[in-house]
């Protein structure tokens, strides 16, 4: 009777390649930083003519989250510069030209 030989099987794992990580102080230094950019507003108004409100620390923050070599967090820090600039909307934060 003929004998079967055993062979070894091996499990292979596969590794999942994992980008860098984080630091958590990087992390709320750059919740500060979006923090502090989404509320700079600047006003142009002619009084008692009109008002024009510009979000520029929304745009200046859209443009560094866009570019951003972590993109993990995006979706945060969108989220971050939105809610700030609607707060600071109301606000007296921001820079005012008057004509």
């Amino acid at each position: 009777m003929a004998t079967k030989k055993k062979t070894a099987t091996r499990k292979r794992t596969t590794k999942k390649k994992q980008g860098p990580v984080e630091q958590d102080s990087v992390f709320f230094l750059k919740l500060t930083v979006f923090l502090i950019l989404g509320s700079q507003w600047v006003y142009i108004s002619s009084y008692p003519d009109w008002e024009i409100p510009i979000p520029i620390g929304l745009i200046i923050g859209l443009v560094f989250a866009t570019h951003e070599h972590f993109q993990i967090d995006k979706k945060i820090e969108y989220a971050i510069l939105l809610v700030t600039s609607f707060i600071a909307y109301w606000l007296p934060i921001g820079l005012l030209i008057s004509l």
